[in-house]
């Protein structure tokens, strides 16, 4: 039994005999506990055992065939998605743990870099209680974590956190807008010239997450009820007037200075000439 693929197995958790009694099942596929016992060289009863804590765990299924048990490990996939989970989730709870220990006073800003540290950005928004708001551009996060939809969209969708988007009309948007109603969300697309995010920002609870993906990795998570209701204002602004974008009019007001004239006119209406006083 190699040695190696042991050692992996019990660096994730798994005492000796349960990384044996798994290579083996892995190793012969589905079978009886004899043969899975003999495999693991461990005698018959303990290798029940073992099965069953298995099965506890996730890592080992069985059906019953003219009286017999039949054991099938799950996929090693299964099990590398299992402790990924674990993984981020003491990601996302180290600020706790720290906060324990007293090394750290109430975090409201949280910073993160590389890959690994987008990934636990994202993580975290899987804890949320409220919708996600998010201003996005679909193809920027998926050349940097090609997996984005397997390791996040899914994982998202399937916790049923509902998403509320703005991206750019363009060949990405127009793909990712195309499959909101299977992954829990409604995006809208808007004008890729005018309006183009290169970053990304969520807002949930009472938290806010900017992450960049030009030059290098990084983001923030910051952490209050007063931002991210300020930002939820400016989201839900946005999101009103992503309805009227399909009018070229509405465009060009929106993305044009104002003149001398019109801002002498809005004065006009402001303030009354009848009561303009120094005093």
């Amino acid at each position: 039994m190699e040695k190696e693929l042991l050692d992996i197995l019990t660096s994730l958790g798994l005492n000796d005999k349960e990384a044996k009694v798994y290579l083996a099942c892995t190793e012969i596929g589905t079978t009886v506990v004899s043969e899975i016992a003999n495999k693991a060289k461990i005698n018959r009863v303990t290798a029940y055992d073992i099965l069953d804590k298995l099965k506890e765990k996730g890592l080992v299924s069985h059906f019953t065939k003219k009286k017999m048990k039949y054991f099938t490990c799950t996929n090693p996939e299964t099990l590398l998605g299992t402790f990924e989970k674990r993984t981020n989730d003491l990601r996302v709870s180290l600020p706790k743990f720290k906060k324990l220990t007293g090394e750290i006073n109430h975090p409201r800003v949280r910073y993160f870099e590389g890959l690994e540290g987008i990934k636990a950005i994202y993580a975290d928004s899987l804890t949320s209680k409220t919708e996600i708001l998010n201003f996005s551009n679909s193809d920027e996060i998926r050349k940097e974590w090609p997996n984005y939809d397997k390791e996040y969209v899914e994982k998202r969708a399937k916790k049923k956190i509902f998403l509320r988007g703005l991206c750019p009309n363009d060949t990405g948007g127009k793909k990712v807008h195309a499959q909101d109603k299977k992954y829990c969300r409604e995006f809208r697309l808007t004008p890729a010239a005018q309006f183009n995010f290169t970053n990304e920002i969520n807002i949930y609870d009472d938290k806010v997450s900017i992450i960049s993906y030009k030059d290098e990795l990084m983001g923030i998570i910051m952490e209050s009820t007063e931002i991210a209701n300020s930002q939820r204002a400016i989201f839900n602004m946005c999101w009103q007037l992503s309805e009227l974008m399909d009018s070229h009019d509405i465009k060009d007001r929106l993305l044009k200075p104002l003149s001398e004239k019109e801002i002498s006119k809005t004065l006009e209406k402001e303030i009354p000439e009848s009561n303009l006083s120094l005093f």
